[in-house]
């Protein structure tokens, strides 16, 4: 597989290339954002097999790393994962929101970066084919779901939300009401049992509610999961 390694520091990139390397991964290493741009064109990829991940360390020397996020996914829908220290909820949210689909914090641990690479990598080989099998349009509320062309709106108003927002939301909404495991969204949404990724599926939630502006519409059940809450209608216990 071949990945584009965005890391303006070279020691840490040759390191890091190495350990990929041995994995079975065809590093690419663009020292900055415009280098990174430049190699996810299509012109610059022709003849060769596309990027299996794009690992987007953002403190760059050129660019914000969350702009050089945001016209990545422009170009390409190549999984991204941002590579960042800022642990906070809020900066997490703001890289999904441009099109980030996992994240690393620093000092992170190259056996998590690893299993993060391979679950982004393994919906990519899969075909990106969403987890929930919805047909059609679903209202619940004041919110519109419509599967075939992954479009969201509330009372009427448009949503931009990621692929995985997406896919989360929609599977939540397939049983409103009932509760689903941490577990079981993790392997239908994320398609992995890692559980690591149980922390970038509260940052998801959380970008949802925020998105749609409705808090209250997806319940956290504490120790079990989550539901979709749909208003006026009754929910168990």
């Amino acid at each position: 597989m071949r990945l584009l390694l965005v890391e303006d520091d070279d020691h840490v990139a040759a390191a890091l290339s190495a350990v990929l390397a041995k994995h079975g991964f065809q590093v690419v290493h663009a020292r900055s954002g415009e280098e990174a741009l430049q190699a996810v064109l299509p012109a610059a990829n022709a003849g060769k097999a596309p990027f299996s991940v794009v690992l987007l360390d953002l403190g760059l020397p050129d660019q914000d790393g969350y702009q050089v996020c945001g016209k990545i996914r422009r170009v390409t829908s190549t999984p991204v994962i941002m590579v960042t220290a800022r642990a906070d909820v809020r900066s997490r949210i703001h890289g999904l929101n441009l099109g980030a689909d996992d994240y690393v914090v620093k000092p992170y641990d190259t056996g998590e970066l690893l299993a993060r690479i391979h679950a982004v990598s393994r919906r990519t080989v899969s075909g990106d084919e969403p987890a929930p099998a919805l047909e059609g349009a679903q209202r619940l509320g004041r919110l519109s779901l419509e599967l075939p062309t992954r479009r969201v709106s509330v009372d009427g108003t448009a949503v931009q939300l990621t692929r995985k927002e997406f896919d989360l939301l929609a599977l939540l909404a397939q049983r409103p009401g009932v509760v689903f495991g941490r577990e079981q969204i993790i392997s239908e949404v994320w398609r992995t049992s890692w559980e690591g990724t149980g922390r970038t599926l509260e940052v998801h939630v959380a970008s949802l509610r925020g998105k749609l502006g409705m808090p209250a519409l997806i319940e956290t059940v504490r120790g079990v999961g989550y539901r979709l809450v749909v208003p006026g209608t009754h929910q168990g216990p």
